[in-house]
């Protein structure tokens, strides 16, 4: 009965804590309000859910999440040091073109995602086969390096979480 009424509790969660955000007020109101945003919104979406992602929860979500939050603190220096000290001709920003060996939908937007969160990266574009992405780089010394160093980063990550 709960997994009926609940069929993707984290979901839920984070709805009723985005509408109460995006409130930015702690009222009566705001709290029904998100509760019932976060209990009817999954609950009527969920027949056009073809299958939850499988997930490992373990250490390598911790993990993961500590290598992404210390590379969004360190690239946000670094990006200010490129702006600071460094002048527009004397950048070397180039497009990254990534294979992908993790196939889920899920892991793939996760990884767009932090690429984007990440300082002086941008995600442009997925293949339609799910295969390539490409990704916009700041200040990039060498291709095949930073390619590889976000695969070992994130990618390999993600490939343990999303089994």
């Amino acid at each position: 009965m709960i997994a009926r009424l609940f069929p993707h509790p984290g979901l839920s969660a984070m709805l009723a804590i985005v509408w109460v955000l995006l409130a930015n007020t702690i009222s009566p109101g705001t709290i029904v309000m998100a509760c019932v945003v976060g209990l009817l919104v999954p609950l009527f979406t969920s027949p056009y859910w073809s299958g939850k992602p499988r997930l490992k929860w373990s250490w390598a979500m911790v993990d993961y999440v500590l290598v992404v939050i210390w590379d969004i603190f360190v690239a946000n220096f670094h990006v200010a040091w490129l702006i600071l000290f460094r002048r527009n001709r004397d950048l070397r920003s180039c497009w990254l073109v990534i294979p992908l060996d993790v196939r889920q939908p899920e892991a793939i937007t996760v990884l767009a995602g932090t690429i984007s969160l990440t300082p002086g990266t941008v995600s442009s574009d997925v293949s339609t086969d799910g295969r390539l992405l490409l990704v916009h780089a700041l200040d990039v010394a060498s291709r095949e390096e930073e390619v590889a160093r976000i695969k070992s980063r994130y990618e390999a990550r993600l490939m343990r979480i999303f089994a």
